[in-house]
């Protein structure tokens, strides 16, 4: 068994390319014998990545504060306060 491909997947990274390319990766890999077990890795891969783009239409758009208090968690627009 081969080891997973893991890729860094950055915000600006477009979901759509990579499943393409992961789908033609698994049909690479499940040509020659449809049982192996890089076969099913190849598909969970992609399945994976279906289940992300899902995911992410559900969650609708981000608010900017919010990729703003990501990247700066100390600043003041991002302080958090209890009742």
């Amino acid at each position: 068994v081969s080891r997973r491909v893991l890729r860094l997947r950055s915000k600006a990274t477009d979901m759509s390319e990579q499943l393409e390319d992961a789908i033609k990766e698994a049909k690479d890999t499940c040509e020659d014998d449809p049982k192996k077990a890089d076969c099913a890795v190849a598909w969970d891969n992609v399945e994976e990545i279906s289940a992300e783009i899902s995911h992410k239409k559900q969650q609708g758009p981000k608010d900017p504060l919010e990729d703003f208090c990501d990247d700066n968690p100390e600043a003041d627009e991002c302080r958090v306060y209890e009742d």
